[in-house]
């Protein structure tokens, strides 16, 4: 069973998993998927189409626009944006009022495990590989690889993260977490688990 505030906005079409709490003034709208045990924070909208994994944190304020997917696990950080237009305007060339039909919504995809640190951008469309964490204020305008550590206007990388969000040391040819022991293999700019 989930648990939403009574302030919250959220629509009887939207599929909210076993778990997931919806705190004050959020907004889930139509056909969007929330999976189970997931937090969707004070104020944070999740748009119509939108796909979150199990065990997703959206926190407070946060913008998660549609077709935005999220896999499981994922955190996003307060007030971060993911947008879905690649050339916005209110109006069209003849100056009317633009509707659904008058554009095509692009998403950012989030991969497993991925965390996106406060008041980050991420541009439409990219996709965030797993593990990866972008740093809070970042503008990601490009893809990023799996144990990415983004940082930047725009974002590049600045080095590589373990699944435990901790920067990576260098250690004879192999990346190792200083928190769980973990090794990582890189090759071609492509980390992977060794």
């Amino acid at each position: 069973m989930s648990t939403v505030a009574d302030s919250a906005d959220v629509s009887e079409e939207a599929i909210i998993g076993a778990g997931t709490k919806v705190w004050h003034l959020a907004q889930v709208r139509e056909s969007a998927q929330v999976g189970e045990n997931c937090v969707i924070g004070r104020g944070a909208y999740i748009g119509p189409g939108a796909v979150l994994g199990d065990n997703c944190k959206v926190q407070n304020y946060a913008l998660v626009y549609e077709p935005a997917v999220l896999e499981a696990g994922v955190f996003i950080g307060p007030a971060v944006v993911l947008t879905n237009d690649v050339f916005p305007r209110a109006v069209t060339p003849d100056g009317g009022l633009k509707t659904e039909d008058d554009w095509d919504k692009v998403g950012v995809t989030i991969r497993e495990g991925a965390a996106i640190g406060a008041r980050a951008v991420c541009i439409a469309p990219v996709t965030i590989g797993a593990w990866a964490t972008v740093a809070a204020g970042a503008v990601v305008t490009k893809n990023v690889p799996d144990f990415a550590l983004v940082a930047g206007v725009p974002a590049r990388r600045v080095g590589w993260v373990g699944k435990a969000g901790h920067p990576l040391q260098h250690e004879g040819g192999e990346w190792v977490c200083p928190r769980t022991g973990a090794r990582y293999v890189e090759q071609d700019g492509i980390l992977a688990e060794g």
